[in-house]
């Protein structure tokens, strides 16, 4: 019997990491299917045939798109003749709109199903894109129930299961061994530093953060600091700016969310960061920070008020935001101290965050998306 094929594209570091989990669901029902595609470390090391890595091809903002449109095109066009020549039976995409739609329509056009598992933020910016989604997509799995009616209202087939990362952000530590296994002192306060999981994120985050943590220092003296690795971030890219940081900061690979759960307060690149932090019911600081001319496009597109996901899911401002010219070394202080000296806001903020935990559905996002995918490779067969 001739196995089945799913071409799966996941061009970001988040995306790389629930797809993993949403392949492994899949090989647990089916594990003939093959899988190839664009992803990261994570789907690599599920069993997935890497046409293309996605560290190649992620950027953040609009103008960092041009920096990377050699490998955007050469994968588009690479990946149209993996459509041609082996005709897989499903495509899978998770987020990374501006790539994964164009790779869409050619799916559509050779009578391949798409199923885009975790949608583009169509609700923030471009809404115009949900027509689009409603010719090209067979079915689409969100992340949020408020995004729903959003889908349906153009005729999308579309299905809330909750947010995958529930079954993802597990410490495997207690905090006691985490910071013993880091070397971090007990009797201190643990800030946790999070520059971001992209070069150009890291490049514009981190030197405030590093100045931050020194002027932190000096308001309370018994903190100390530690930085996870996003996947894809190696510890030479930080190097060029800790050499001359006067403050000591643990630099951590592979433990993230021990990281996290250890840690008293996150100051945080938005992103997926700011949910999984949420998830283990930690108060943070998000700062944000692209290339002016992004910056300009993005206020004139974006219609929402609040840039953190954990504000947008908790519809309010739970978690101050800093961004652009506001991410600077003073006013993260300032932001992080108001925070840490102030037990009352401290507890207010977990518990709002806890509040968010519970918006974000029920565990089993993947298993129940798998039997998606196993019943549209049916139909596809039939």
């Amino acid at each position: 019997m001739k196995s089945r094929k799913v071409l799966m594209v996941a061009g970001e570091v988040s995306g790389d990491l629930q797809g993993a989990h949403l392949m492994e669901a899949i090989q647990q029902i089916d594990p003939e299917i093959e899988f190839f595609g664009v992803g990261g470390d994570n789907l690599k090391r599920r069993g997935m045939k890497l046409l293309y890595h996605s560290h190649s091809l992620a950027v953040v903002g609009i103008t960092e798109v041009f920096l990377k449109i050699g490998p955007i095109l050469r994968a588009l066009k690479g990946l149209k003749q993996f459509l041609n020549q082996e005709r897989p039976d499903l495509l899978i995409l998770i987020d990374f709109p501006d790539f994964n739609l164009r790779l869409a329509k050619m799916a559509h056009r050779r009578g391949i199903p798409v199923f885009y598992y975790i949608s583009p933020q169509v609700w923030a910016w471009r809404t115009g894109r949900v027509k689009l989604i409603a010719k090209l997509v067979k079915k689409i799995v969100v992340l949020f129930h408020f995004e729903v009616p959003i889908y349906e209202s153009a005729g999308v087939d579309v299905e809330w299961l909750g947010h995958p990362l529930l079954d993802i952000v597990k410490p495997m530590l207690t905090k006691e061994e985490a910071l013993q296994k880091f070397g971090l002192d007990p009797k201190r306060r643990t800030i946790g530093l999070l520059p971001g999981s992209r070069f150009h994120e890291v490049q514009r985050l981190l030197p405030p953060l590093l100045e931050a943590s020194r002027l932190l220092l000096q308001e309370i003296p018994e903190l100390q600091f530690i930085i996870p690795l996003a996947p894809g971030i190696s510890p030479s890219i930080l190097s060029p700016y800790l050499q001359d940081n006067s403050v000591p900061v643990k630099i951590v690979e592979g433990w993230t969310y021990d990281v996290m759960n250890l840690s008293e307060l996150l100051i945080t690149a938005s992103g997926t960061a700011t949910l999984e932090g949420a998830i283990l019911e930690k108060p943070m600081l998000i700062i944000y920070k692209v290339s002016f001319l992004t910056y300009l496009i993005g206020r004139a597109l974006v219609q929402v008020d609040r840039i953190g996901l954990v504000n947008l899911v908790a519809e309010e401002k739970i978690a101050p935001e800093l961004i652009q010219k506001d991410v600077t070394p003073q006013k993260i202080t300032e932001e992080a101290v108001r925070i840490l000296r102030d037990p009352i806001l401290y507890q207010r903020m977990a518990r709002a965050m806890s509040g968010v935990r519970r918006r974000l559905g029920q565990p089993g996002a993947a298993k129940r998306a798998a039997q998606i995918v196993l019943s549209l490779l049916q139909e596809n067969k039939l």
